[in-house]
């Protein structure tokens, strides 16, 4: 116990000394936490953008409807098969939809875009669809006007209010034509989303394209994220043959190639991080044993076991580490919330080349508290581990040379 008590004042002893040394461990937490919570950030809200806003985590399909995405590969929307899905325990919600292409039309100005068929309600419980509207009011279940994707609507000029056309091929081939005043205008954080969608309630939207109770789709929420793929495998064996479940995955293969390659780029980043953690405590404990070569010459001398001496080196090391990884974690939470609630944003060119990947540069942090647990620990070992060469010097010295440097 009493070594315990004499590192602990050892620490204290020199202030200067051991206040680089915790400054070392204490920034090297603050940067290893926000870097590996805006790198989590960044792939979520990819993921939040372009698949929670639209796709949804998973979906239902008439076997080989995602092959040929045509209104023929439609099914029945009925209660039980939607009961069916809801009974896996890690569904949260379903909700149907009808989709199809079509010309969309506005004066002289003509665009091709994606309708959808919603239930809305159950869509906004999902997609959280009423939260991208910008502009007038939602739709409800017997709407007979429809939402427009804020890109779309500037390209055809379209105010709330205002009257569009859409000319399309309907099921079983039959001519699809009609004309609807648009409710309200939505934004989503998906450039590629924001210049091509149109909604309309599924009601209307299965009248414009004579396939009355019919859907293409049915878009499944789930309660965790971990077990997607067992949840899509035992959706899958529950439906039988007649339909198909993919994840976000299969549908946006070209999404999570890109998360891959780019989580493997960062292993590479955090690799050069910790190297440059590592040299800084390094540093630091390097410049602590020159300073204390004399005096741990001295101890020796008088006839302190280098035992002893040893244990007092340890524990001195783990109250710095400890302290520096608490005050680095301490002060990194408030960055990173802040930096989740105002991320950072790029512009310009750079701006652009994201946008063609189909989201918005936007890159906030993630504040998943394992982030700050994980990073802490890694740094703390870290400093752990460095802590050993004092020690090991100490093991080697010879108090006579020791005192006289």
């Amino acid at each position: 116990m009493w070594l315990v008590k004499l590192s602990w004042k050892n620490i204290w002893r020199n202030k200067n000394r051991s206040m680089i040394t915790i400054a070392a461990i204490f920034f090297a937490v603050i940067l290893s936490v926000v870097t590996s919570s805006l790198q989590d950030g960044i792939f979520n809200n990819l993921v939040r953008n372009i698949v929670s806003f639209y796709t949804g985590y998973a979906q239902v399909h008439k076997k080989g409807y995602w092959d040929e995405q045509v209104l023929d590969n439609s099914f029945r929307a009925s209660p039980q098969v939607a009961r069916t899905i809801l009974k896996n325990s890690n569904i949260t919600a379903v909700t149907p939809r009808l989709e199809s292409f079509a010309l969309i039309s506005s004066g002289d100005v003509t665009k091709g875009g994606l309708v959808v068929g919603i239930d809305p309600e159950k869509e906004n419980d999902i997609t959280l669809l009423k939260r991208k509207l910008v502009q007038g009011r939602y739709l409800s279940d017997k709407d007979r006007s429809v939402l427009i994707a804020q890109g779309l609507a500037d390209r055809l000029k379209l105010m709330i209010n205002d009257t569009v056309v859409l000319i399309g091929q309907g099921y079983h081939g039959a001519m699809a034509a009609g004309k609807y005043p648009v409710s309200g205008i939505v934004k989503f954080g998906s450039p590629d989303l924001n210049e091509r969608v149109l909604f309309m309630p599924i009601s209307t939207a299965t009248d414009l394209y004579g396939a009355d109770g019919m859907a293409t789709t049915y878009i499944l929420s789930v309660r965790d994220i971990a077990k997607l793929q067992s949840t899509a495998s035992s959706v899958r064996s529950s439906l039988g043959a007649d339909y198909e479940t993919m994840t976000w995955e299969q549908i946006m293969p070209e999404v999570e190639q890109h998360i891959k390659a780019d989580t493997n780029s960062m292993k590479y980043i955090q690799g050069i991080l910790y190297l440059l953690i590592c040299f800084g405590i390094f540093g630091t404990l390097l410049m602590v044993m020159v300073e204390r070569k004399y005096e741990m010459g001295m101890l020796i001398a008088i006839g302190m076991k280098k035992g002893r001496l040893v244990v007092l080196l340890m524990f001195e090391s783990m109250f710095t580490v400890l302290i520096g990884c608490i005050l680095g974690i301490l002060v990194s939470i408030p960055i990173v919330y802040y930096l989740n609630k105002y991320p950072l944003r790029i512009g310009g060119e750079t701006a652009k080349a994201y946008e063609k990947f189909g989201f918005e540069a936007v890159f906030p942090t993630s504040t998943d508290p394992s982030n700050f647990i994980t990073q802490g620990l890694i740094v703390m070992g870290v400093g752990l581990i460095l802590s050993l060469y004092p020690i090991y010097k100490i093991i080697r010295l010879d108090p006579v040379t020791a005192m006289k440097h």
